[in-house]
């Protein structure tokens, strides 16, 4: 029997994007009531969504090829990917070593539930040293709010079992904490949970918005899963939110807390990407998309290949092409990306350009705005009280930090009162 020799990597224009690959889809184990992209399996007519070694094979040669030298990020989401079982992984880096041009460097990340978590999969994270996002919304009793399996039932038990198995076998990992009705006022007790209780090093935390239309607002107050009776896919319009969305005022209040506590204790041993982002803006650098100047370099990708503007509009009119015809060459000079491109700064209201918080915030993610400004312009954030009041709270503080680093100083020397009262801007008179 003749050997076929494999394909040589492909050479493209490199281009500056990453892509949240799903692998199957909308499909999860658990029905998070708050779970938005749930209803997603309504876009496609396959009963079974999940991800081929075709189409992982073409998304790889195709990612690695637009990818410039250097490191290579290979993002994985849901649903739950892990759903699609580990030798989908294991070939998956075996594609990667296979396709990587000899200057790139890939490295791997997947966010997860965490219920599916063994010591096999824990091994493998480590041994291939893949950073694990794990969702988890604070202690039992708030986690239990909204992560729920079909059954209806509390998961932070499972959840924490798969964490420790990630630990026991020291993987590196992050926490994806979303912020709600449930815990948003509840800021320094799920801080101090994910550190104390956790030993957690690296947090996000992530409002949830559930933005819907008035007459549909009934349907998504019972959750996002599809059957005979839910039909609802989940878009970006709509001026009503649900009762589990965080109210915008506590979800400032929420990130104060935390900041209050991390100042005063763990500037350098714990890292919070709400502050990290914070920081960079002050050094005119953007960290995460939501806080950056423009959008359209962060495409998501479906099971069978397709190719949406962002993870956040997974839905028919920001569908950019499928990766089976198109290059990420061609899909990111498209007329959708340069549509989508325009809905970041050229759509701002009046009251975000004059904001002194601007340079934080930019603005935030266009899928928040959709209430009004002071003014009465529509297309404002639904979180800009919550921004507001976060980022001019702790500017002072971030101003100081900047300072400390110009130094050449370190910037947990902010934890010092005395360096933190020199540091510190002068208040105006």
């Amino acid at each position: 029997m003749g050997h076929t020799t494999p394909p040589a990597p492909l050479v493209r224009r490199p281009l500056p994007f990453s892509v949240v690959a799903k692998p199957t889809g909308a499909a999860c184990n658990l029905d998070c009531t708050y779970c938005f992209f749930l209803s997603k399996e309504l876009l496609y007519e396959q009963k079974k969504q999940r991800m081929g070694i075709e189409e992982l094979d073409t998304y790889v040669r195709e990612y690695l090829a637009s990818s410039p030298d250097g490191e290579v990020t290979m993002l994985w989401q849901g649903g739950e990917p892990t759903l699609r079982g580990l030798d989908f992984f294991r070939t998956l880096v075996d594609l990667c070593e296979r396709y990587r041009r000899q200057a790139q460097t890939v490295v791997h990340a997947i966010q997860t539930n965490g219920t599916l978590i063994t010591d096999e999969w824990a091994r493998f994270f480590k041994d291939h040293d893949f950073l694990v996002g794990i969702s988890i919304d604070g202690p039992e009793d708030i986690h239990d709010a909204y992560r729920v399996n079909k059954a209806g039932r509390g998961t932070h038990r499972m959840v924490i079992r798969g964490y420790n198995k990630l630990r026991d076998h020291k993987v590196r990992t992050n926490i994806l904490c979303t912020v709600h009705h449930a815990n948003q006022d509840h800021g320094k007790k799920v801080y101090t949970y994910f550190r104390d209780e956790l030993g957690a090093k690296y947090l996000q935390f992530i409002p949830i918005v559930e933005r819907v239309e008035k007459k549909d607002l009934a349907t998504a107050e019972a959750g996002w899963r599809v059957g005979k009776d839910h039909q609802l896919l989940y878009q970006q319009s709509g001026d009503a939110v649900t009762t589990r969305s965080v109210d915008p005022e506590k979800y400032g209040r929420f990130l104060v807390e935390i900041f209050n506590e991390w100042r005063a204790r763990d500037v350098g041993e714990v890292f919070v990407q709400d502050f990290d982002s914070a920081l960079s803006s002050l050094f005119g650098r953007a960290s995460v998309c939501v806080h950056a100047p423009e959008c359209g370099n962060n495409f998501a990708m479906e099971f069978n290949g397709d190719v949406y503007a962002c993870d956040h509009w997974v839905e028919p009119d920001w569908l950019v092409g499928n990766i089976a015809e198109k290059s990420f060459n061609e899909l990111a000079d498209s007329a959708v990306m340069r549509s989508f491109s325009l809905k970041k700064s050229a759509q701002l209201t009046s009251q975000c350009r004059s904001c002194p918080v601007l340079r934080f915030c930019h603005g935030g993610c266009p899928k928040d705005r959709f209430a009004v400004s002071g003014d009465g312009e529509a297309g404002h954030n639904y979180l800009c009280p919550g921004y507001y009041h976060f980022y001019s709270t702790i500017r002072p503080d971030l101003v100081a930090m900047k300072r400390l680093i110009g130094r050449n100083m370190a910037p947990s020397l902010i934890m010092d009162e005395s360096v933190r009262s020199r540091m510190r801007p002068k208040p105006r008179i």
